[in-house]
């Protein structure tokens, strides 16, 4: 299955949590926040204002910085996504 996101929403892999700090602190799962870090895996056709389309500014591969509390978080095959508004993508990392 692959998702396709719809008007300006863009699909994000979360990188991986940090499992420890880096004075060498074992963190449990629970005590472990989760990254702002992202892959772009999709990207919508972009959205259209008043009959005028906005193109999208991040593209497949970019590894950017979003919101915390953005998104739709969504699990297929066995992988973890997060669907934003590319609105709230806050940086693309380079």
């Amino acid at each position: 299955m692959k998702l396709l996101p719809l008007a300006d929403r863009v699909v994000l892999k979360q990188s991986v949590a940090e499992e420890t700090t880096k004075s060498g602190i074992v963190l449990p799962s629970q005590a472990k926040e989760k990254p702002q870090y992202a892959e772009v895996v999709e990207v919508g056709p972009g959205a259209v204002v008043d009959g005028e389309k906005i193109p999208m500014e991040v593209k497949v591969g970019d590894k950017v910085i979003y919101s915390r509390y953005a998104g739709t978080e969504v699990k297929l095959d066995d992988e973890e996504y997060i669907i934003v508004k590319q609105a709230d993508i806050l940086a693309v990392v380079e």
